[in-house]
């Protein structure tokens, strides 16, 4: 029996691009899954084209309402809590810094605050980003242990965030009937994301209006992975607690109960001029460098290294980089085509059972 199956699954932000991919998935699992979330974040968003809302218990709500979260946790009593909702674009967090800090920090305070009231059993995976280390632009990957910083409002709002997750595992989750790790993924592609100055959004855009593809700094590197390799992890980080929780292992949760990367493997970590170009073989097109000396600052390096996630929890990436890009194109196309929700839902099934059988993930109660 997988060990998803019939638990009671909150995910925060469930309404934006992850946190839609990830209940679509725990849904599949057999989970019962209660989403609390703004309204969606984009027109059109992949929540809607999907028809998401009306397939969990969909409540809508602020991260930033302390009360609201608690009295949301209490009543639904989860047995997994995956806490995405955030603001999470680094040149919004330029214009909306103080708002960002609020989500991004005190938002991920509440969640644990609500989960430090919650007298039940429950594994908490806490999503932050790989973007929360102190970026020296190394052209190593960075390890779980490295430096927290930021240099803007988003990446050191996440690591504030980080340091949060650490303080309240210290003080309140060491031992019990709880389970708290976080997670530090790259960067994230796949069709849905609608956000705006993402480059993969914008390339799409631009390509449907058969208009040149406007990129800003294109000899940046980014480790690119599918949205279903972090959200792979993500589950199997929750699984592996669930069991270790349950045995009460202790020894072994010492080590889950910490924060983990996920990333791809070294070879998808390109230049955003190769991502472009790559999408360019998918989806017929041109692009300029429209780079500004000017604009706001943005890192120019950043790569994760894997190896806790290997070995601990057996997880690796399934795609390469090349099929990543295929993937999120060929989903793209689709959500283009189709007007059905159904036939948009079928695309995203698709992909999370091909990846499914490329990755060999299986959530057993065994962990």
């Amino acid at each position: 029996m997988g060990i998803f199956n019939k638990k009671r699954v909150l995910v925060t932000g469930h309404t934006g691009f992850k946190g839609t991919w990830l209940c679509e998935w725990l849904l599949s699992l057999g989970a019962e899954v209660v989403g609390l979330a703004l309204d969606p974040p984009t027109e059109p968003s992949l929540f809607n084209q999907i028809g998401l809302g009306g397939r969990l218990q969909d409540i809508r709500g602020d991260i930033r309402d302390s009360e609201g979260v608690k009295k949301t946790v209490l009543e639904i009593a989860p047995d997994f809590i995956f806490h995405l909702a955030a603001q999470p674009l680094v040149r919004e967090s330029y214009q909306k810094p103080v708002e960002t800090y609020e989500t991004n920090v005190m938002g991920t305070v509440h969640v644990l605050e609500a989960l430090r009231a919650y007298e039940g059993s429950c594994v908490a995976i806490m999503i932050t980003t790989d973007k929360c280390y102190e970026n020296r632009e190394w052209m190593h990957g960075y390890r779980e242990e490295d430096p927290l910083g930021g240099y803007d409002p988003y990446s050191s709002s996440k690591a504030a965030a980080e340091i949060v997750v650490a303080a309240y595992r210290r003080s309140f989750f060491k031992e019990g009937k709880k389970a708290v790790a976080s997670a530090r993924a790259g960067n994230v592609i796949g069709p849905g994301d609608w956000a705006k100055d993402r480059i993969v959004p914008d390339c799409v855009r631009a390509l449907q209006q058969k208009e040149v593809v406007q990129v800003r700094n294109p000899h940046a590197t980014r480790p690119w992975q599918h949205v279903l390799e972090p959200l792979g992890g993500y589950l199997s980080l929750a699984a592996h607690l669930s069991d270790s929780l349950s045995k009460g292992d202790h020894a072994k949760l010492s080590g889950l109960a910490s924060a983990f990367n996920f990333g791809p493997n070294a070879e998808s970590n390109r230049p955003v001029r190769c991502l472009v170009e790559e999408i360019l073989h998918h989806w017929p097109g041109q692009w300029k460098d429209t780079s500004d000396p000017r604009s706001v600052h943005e890192a120019s390096l950043l790569h994760l290294t894997i190896d806790k996630a290997r070995h601990l929890l057996g997880w690796h990436p399934a795609w390469n980089f090349q099929e990543t890009i295929q993937k999120t194109a060929e989903g793209y196309q689709v959500l283009y085509r189709e007007t059905a929700q159904e036939a948009c839902r079928q695309m995203v099934l698709g992909q999370i059972r091909e990846y499914q059988q490329k990755s060999n993930l299986v959530f057993r109660e065994d962990g």
